[in-house]
């Protein structure tokens, strides 16, 4: 089983921004097929994630995933994380915002949502859907 991290969609406004963020990425790296988010520590756990995916989180719920495909280190000393240009929509669940990642066991992450699925959750507000999930209601 891998072993995903979580992480902030910073300076997303939206799930649709987040998507077309992780696109244009991979196109202005040449179309290699893969977008970069730099990042100054590697993870400690970093072999376990063969396989994992980064989840986005956005307005304090998990709202999807982008599978990585590996680390390298740059030039600055920093790290890049490489990650496959699209965002999994999955089922919606309240998470609290963090700095930096947080692991997430296979165990623990949201199931995805098969092509125009939906929970119904997209149309809660954030405050509602992480109540519900502290009643353990969804």
């Amino acid at each position: 089983m891998p072993l995903h991290i979580t992480k902030i969609a910073y300076r997303s406004e939206s799930p649709e921004t987040l998507a077309a963020w992780l696109e244009r990425g991979a196109k202005q790296n040449g179309g290699p097929g893969y977008a970069l988010m730099t990042t100054r520590y590697m993870p400690k756990r970093v072999d376990e994630m063969a396989g994992g995916s980064l989840y986005w989180i956005h307005s304090n719920t998990i709202i999807g995933r982008s599978p990585i495909i590996g680390f390298q280190k740059n030039d600055e000393g920093r790290y890049s994380l490489l990650l496959e240009p699209s965002l999994i929509r999955v089922r919606r669940k309240a998470k609290r915002a963090h700095q930096g990642w947080r692991y997430l066991e296979d165990k623990d992450a949201p199931a995805d949502l098969k092509g125009g699925e939906s929970d119904g959750r997209d149309e809660m507000p954030p405050q509602m859907l992480g109540e519900l999930t502290r009643m353990g209601l969804v």
